[in-house]
């Protein structure tokens, strides 16, 4: 990729957890992607959603982030309301969606165990996140998706967390960024009410009305 930004390869063993974890998978779903996940979305983009990891039978198994599972259906269709996400959605890679002024990758790029990275090893992932930051020109916000996220941001823009505690539907000014924070679109999250499915519209409304 361009402006010194370079995803980790398909074999990347910077974790040997995640490694063991993802072979594991490559024997059992052969056809799956089963590898770091790489970004979603042009380095043009203003607007970089920040989320936990790859789903294991969502962007683990498609190759794109937030793309096969619950949680992508929720995304995909609040960007879609709200102009960032054009075409159609259909859960697999080469449905055609396109998204406009909008980025989506992970804070972790492989899939953990139980959905749960270990501290190492969002350590280990943190400066891909850093470099894909610096690497587009363009951004003016970033909205974070659950606390490990939001943790992973502040720490790759070299922020304490203490800084800036997390909270639903947040927005604050960090240097020349607006960072917006939500919780995670999770089915865990929508199923116990915690999040509704109005109040993650009203960020996604927020980070389009923020970039333009």
């Amino acid at each position: 990729m361009s402006n010194g930004f370079t995803p980790p390869s398909r074999e990347c063993g910077l974790c040997p957890r995640l490694v063991a974890f993802r072979h594991h998978w490559r024997e059992r779903e052969a056809s799956w992607w089963n590898a770091p996940v790489p970004p979603f979305g042009a380095e043009t983009a203003k607007l970089l959603i920040v989320g936990l990891a790859p789903g294991l039978r969502g962007a683990n198994a498609t190759g794109r982030p937030f793309t096969g599972d619950y949680a992508g259906d929720t995304l995909y269709a609040a960007l879609q309301r709200h102009g960032l996400a054009v075409g159609d959605y259909a859960e697999h890679a080469g449905d055609g969606l396109q998204l406009v002024d909008t980025r989506i990758t992970n804070a972790v790029r492989c899939v953990p165990p139980e959905n749960r990275p270990e501290t190492v090893e969002i350590k280990q992932c943190l400066p891909f996140l850093s470099q894909e930051r610096a690497a587009l020109p363009n951004l003016k916000a970033i909205l974070v998706l659950g606390l490990i996220a939001h943790k992973a941001v502040l720490q790759a823009l070299g922020l304490r967390a203490s800084a800036v505690p997390f909270r639903h539907g947040a927005e604050v000014a960090v240097g020349d960024l607006t960072l917006l924070s939500s919780y995670h679109c999770s089915r865990y999250n929508t199923n116990t009410g915690r999040l509704t499915e109005a109040m993650f519209d009203a960020v996604i409304a927020r980070c389009a009305a923020v970039i333009r």
